[in-house]
């Protein structure tokens, strides 16, 4: 392919707005324009680079079993209706009406329409197991659109839906899917973790989701760098403290503590460790005001928090509630004394505190020398509702765990027989009897997986693809194109050969500066660049440099075909 029959459309400088990298790189790379908020048309450079991931998702879910069908973008509000969530998905769902009034959406995702056709088309056990899945645009109103394709409100997704007879069916159908992600995303050059993760508004029983790792990723992952454990920080267990409770060894005392509403004031002002400090966290569900205790150093994890027994769904107290109810300003709260209707939750870590300080329930002080048994009850509920940290023991006893960030690119779910129960998608088993049908969810954010990608490959000069995404494999950059004919013969007989070998080659055939060249290959970040010019080829040399080599290397003009190969693999 050549430059000047193609369209190539760099730019110098990103938009103000473009905050990632991958949302600058791929803007000034030409790979995507913005058409509105969320909404993003793919220019030829980063269509190629699209369909390149296609290509890879397709083959694997093929040789996977899985069946490829094209469900309708505009779904019906009725299958919404019938699991419940039209009403669940709120102002994400984009709602639209035709022209008798009835009620469509643009549908966010496939599962109501996939087990609307599994009701109607599945009659019998020896139809099963079958996995059908598509590569198709979803729409999800993002109340803030931003990073680009990141977090657009149109994109392009891959989803799968299975279907089984059983428990043990889905298993293997699960781990199907789950091989299947795993050889995707390494066929796609990505350094990647696959965690357990929370099923959350999808539902089910199982979830893990593929994480690539990335500075900027927007999830947190906790890792046993020693062991395979990995699990999204809203489902990382935090281990109970092994080691018992200290007998207590001071006495309660109420500290003046003004104007510190911060454990970490509070400890800096009392000389004692952040670790040593705990903070009550209020929250309410219906009428009920609960106080989360946990340690100075901790968060709250909510997802975990929501599991609690009662206290799902909750919301964080007002301040208003807090004083009405405690007596006190936030910043001052503690579980001493307090009102036995309260409901009072502490995580593992508390439980086994001894002298710790908290606070008084009084504005401008804490207590001091606090311990459960003595100064307050033991805490009814003992959970684990923190994230875990760096340092952690891993769950599986076999290290210490570390924090890295990640994008989620894909997400697997073993859902059960929730929209089967509720869309009565049943079949008939081998004695006859009716029974529901065991549904899975697998899904891979396509568009996401090119922006993920860029993240994880770039440097100061642009992207750098992983070769199975790049656009073209190898930039051919011919200096003094219009000027030299020998370097226009050069390039042309080069150009040629390479298509000929069967190498996707883009040849810089513009009239421009060498370092517009350069830097505009660079930063649309094909995997390998050659060079013809004049001086080279008086040399009978041409120049090759892979995109992550620090230099070029001289290449025989007559070597540079197998040299280009040899290099491709």
């Amino acid at each position: 392919m050549r430059v000047t029959r193609y369209f190539l459309a760099t730019l110098k400088e990103a938009p103000a707005e473009a905050e990632l990298v991958s949302h600058r790189l791929m803007l000034r790379a030409g790979l995507i324009r913005r058409l509105g908020s969320g909404l993003y048309t793919w220019m030829p450079l980063g269509l190629r680079v699209l369909r390149k991931v296609e290509a890879v998702i397709r083959e694997e879910m093929n040789a996977a079993g899985a069946l490829e069908v094209f469900m309708p973008a505009v779904q019906p509000a009725e299958l919404w209706q019938e699991t419940g969530r039209w009403d669940v998905f709120g102002p994400l769902m984009l709602r639209m009406k035709d022209r008798h009034e009835r009620d469509f959406c643009f549908g966010p995702t496939h599962e109501e329409v996939i087990t609307d056709i599994a009701r109607r088309e599945i009659r019998s056990y020896r139809q099963l197991p079958v996995n059908f899945y598509q590569i198709q645009t979803k729409f999800r109103d993002e109340i803030r659109p931003r990073f680009g394709v990141m977090r657009a409100r149109e994109f392009t997704m891959k989803d799968a839906y299975s279907f089984d007879a059983g428990k043990s069916g889905l298993a293997e159908s699960y781990r199907r899917m789950y091989d299947a992600y795993a050889r995707i995303f390494a066929r796609l050059g990505l350094r990647f973790r696959a965690v357990a993760a929370d099923t959350g508004a999808i539902g089910g029983s199982a979830s893990h989701e593929f994480q690539v790792i990335a500075d900027s990723g927007e999830d947190a992952i906790a890792f046993c760098p020693t062991s395979d454990y990995a699990a999204n920080v809203e489902l990382a267990e935090a281990v109970a403290p092994s080691a018992p409770r200290a007998r207590p060894a001071r006495t309660l005392e109420k500290v003046a503590t003004p104007g510190k509403t911060r454990c970490e004031d509070v400890a800096a002002l009392l000389g004692v460790a952040l670790a040593d400090t705990v903070k009550a966290i209020a929250v309410v569900h219906g009428d009920d005001l609960w106080l989360l205790l946990l340690r100075g150093d901790h968060t709250l994890n909510e997802v975990k928090a929501s599991k609690l027994p009662g206290l799902d769904p909750f919301r964080f107290a007002t301040d208003a509630e807090i004083e009405r109810r405690l007596g006190c300003k936030p910043g001052y709260i503690g579980p001493v004394g307090i009102d036995p209707a309260i409901r009072v939750a502490a995580d593992h870590s508390v439980a086994a505190m001894a002298d710790f300080v908290c606070g008084a329930n009084e504005e401008g002080f804490h207590l001091a020398g606090v311990n459960f048994g003595r100064d307050l009850p033991e805490p009814p509920i003992v959970a684990d509702i923190r994230n875990v940290v760096a340092g952690d023991p891993s769950p599986d006893g076999k290290g210490v765990l570390e924090i890295a960030r990640g994008i989620e690119v894909g997400h697997v779910f073993a859902l059960g027989t929730k929209y089967s129960e509720s869309m009565g998608a049943r079949f008939l088993d081998e004695q006859g009897q009716p029974q529901l049908l065991e549904m899975g969810c697998y899904g891979i954010g396509v568009t996401r997986v090119v922006a993920a990608a860029i993240e994880q490959n770039n440097d100061a000069r642009g992207i750098i693809w992983p070769a199975p995404m790049a656009p073209f494999q190898v930039a051919l950059v011919p200096v003094g194109y219009h000027k030299s004919p020998q370097v226009r013969a050069a390039a042309d007989e080069l150009h040629r050969a390479l298509e000929a070998a069967g190498v996707e080659v883009l040849l810089d055939d513009r009239d421009e500066r060498p370092g517009v060249m350069f830097a505009d290959m660079e930063l649309i970040g094909l995997p390998h660049r050659v060079v013809v010019s004049e001086r080279g080829l008086k040399e009978g040399l041409v120049e090759y440099q892979g995109r992550r080599d620090a230099a070029a290397e001289k290449v025989p003009q007559a070597d540079a075909v197998a040299r280009i190969l040899e290099r491709l693999g």
